[in-house]
C-alpha cells in the first residue's frame, strides 16, 4: 500500500528522483558521449534519443525501418540542430541482420559509452524469426543478446581509451514476474508448436530473460575486469505503440480507468536516463531499477544459475540453430 501511494504522488526514493521525475531532471551533460539505442523511432526510445541528443551525445540510432530511423532523426535535430545522429539498419530478430549492423557500426571507427537495448515487440499472434526462434523472445531478447555479445569488446576498449566508465542497459519490466515454470522448455515449447504460444506469456518470458541477461552479464564483465557496467530497468506503464496495437473499446476503458497509474512517455524514459547516464550509479551493476531508484527482480529473477542456463542455452541457439539445440537440450535434460 505505502508502495502504491508513494509511487501515485510521486516521492522521491533515496536517489532523489521518483515516478514522477523526467528524463530531461535525470540526465547529466554528455557531451563525448556515443549512444546506440534501439526502439529509438517512437515511444520511451524516441524520448530517451531526444534527450541524451539535447545533452549532446552521439547518437547511433539502429531501426528496421529505415523511414521510421530518418523521421526520428529530424525530428530531434529540429530541436537540437547540433546533433550528430546516425541512422542505421537493424532488425533485432534476424541474428544475420545484427551481424551486419555490428559490422557496419565497427566499420565507422567510433567509440561506445552507452548501449541502450531498449526495442521491443508483444506479438499477438505467433511468428517465428528467420532463425526459427519465437518472435517476441527473439525481438526482445535474443537479438539484443547477440547485439551486446558482439559490441561488448568495443565498450570495454573505449572504458580503457577514455576513462569514462561504459554503461549498459536492458529495458525489461515488471511483468517477468508474470513468468513462472521452466523458460528453456516454455521457449523451446512456443518455437515448435504455436498451440501453445500465449502472447502474455511470451512477452513475459522475453523480459525475464532481459533480467537473466543482464545478471550474467554483470558477473562475466566484473570477471573481465572491465570498466563496463550492465542494469536493467521496468519503465513503468505509459501507453506507447506496444499498448496500441490491440485499440477497442475495452482497451480504452483499461487505460481510463488505469490513467492515474500511467506515467507520460518523459517519465517513463526516466529509469533509462538515469541508470545510462548519472554518476551516483558508477560502479553500480546487475541491479534492477524502477521510478530511478533500484528495486527487486521476482524470486526467479533473482537465480543466478537459470541466468547462466539461458546464457548457455543462447549461445548454442546462435551456434546451432534452436532446433538441434533443443534437441539436444530435451536430450540431455538441461
Amino acid at each position: 500500500m505505502l508502495h502504491t501511494l508513494t509511487y501515485l504522488i510521486g516521492s522521491p526514493g533515496p536517489t532523489g528522483f521518483g515516478s514522477k521525475s523526467t528524463a530531461e531532471q535525470v540526465t547529466p551533460d554528455l557531451r563525448s558521449i556515443t549512444a546506440i539505442i534501439t526502439g529509438a523511432t517512437s515511444g520511451i526510445g524516441a524520448e530517451t534519443a531526444r534527450v541524451l541528443a539535447k545533452r549532446g551525445a552521439r547518437l547511433v540510432l539502429p531501426a528496421r525501418s529505415m523511414k521510421a530511423a530518418e523521421e526520428a532523426k529530424a525530428r530531434i535535430l529540429s530541436e537540437c540542430p547540433e546533433s550528430e545522429i546516425i541512422v542505421m539498419s537493424l532488425d533485432l530478430s534476424s541474428i544475420n541482420s545484427v551481424k551486419n549492423f555490428v559490422a557496419n557500426f565497427h566499420s565507422l571507427g567510433l567509440p561506445l559509452h552507452l548501449l541502450i537495448n531498449n526495442a521491443g515487440k508483444f506479438a499477438h499472434q505467433h511468428a517465428l524469426s528467420e532463425d526459427g526462434v519465437e518472435m517476441t523472445f527473439a525481438t526482445n531478447y535474443l537479438g539484443h543478446f547477440v547485439l551486446t555479445n558482439m559490441l561488448v569488446k568495443t565498450m570495454v576498449e573505449t572504458a580503457k581509451k577514455t576513462g569514462v566508465q561504459g554503461r549498459i542497459v536492458n529495458v525489461s519490466s515488471s511483468i517477468h514476474g508474470w513468468f513462472s515454470g521452466d523458460v528453456i522448455q516454455y521457449l523451446a515449447l512456443i518455437s515448435r508448436n504455436k498451440r501453445h504460444y500465449d502472447a502474455t506469456r511470451a512477452y513475459a518470458l522475453s523480459k525475464l530473460a532481459n533480467v537473466f541477461h543482464t545478471k550474467e552479464l554483470a558477473r562475466r564483465l566484473k570477471q573481465m575486469g572491465a570498466n563496463v557496467t550492465v542494469n536493467c530497468v521496468h519503465p513503468g506503464i505509459v501507453r506507447t505503440r506496444l499498448t496500441r496495437e490491440r485499440e477497442g473499446l475495452l482497451t480504452d476503458l483499461v487505460f481510463f480507468l488505469a490513467s492515474k497509474l500511467l506515467k507520460t512517455i518523459p517519465q517513463a524514459a526516466a529509469t533509462t536516463c538515469y541508470v545510462a547516464t548519472h554518476p551516483r550509479l558508477l560502479n553500480v551493476s546487475g541491479k534492477y531499477f524502477a521510478d530511478c531508484n533500484e528495486s527487486s527482480t521476482s524470486k526467479l529473477g533473482s537465480n543466478s544459475t537459470q541466468a547462466a542456463r539461458l546464457w548457455a542455452v543462447s549461445q548454442f541457439i546462435i551456434s546451432r540453430g534452436p532446433k538441434p539445440a533443443f534437441d539436444l537440450l530435451n536430450h540431455l535434460d538441461f
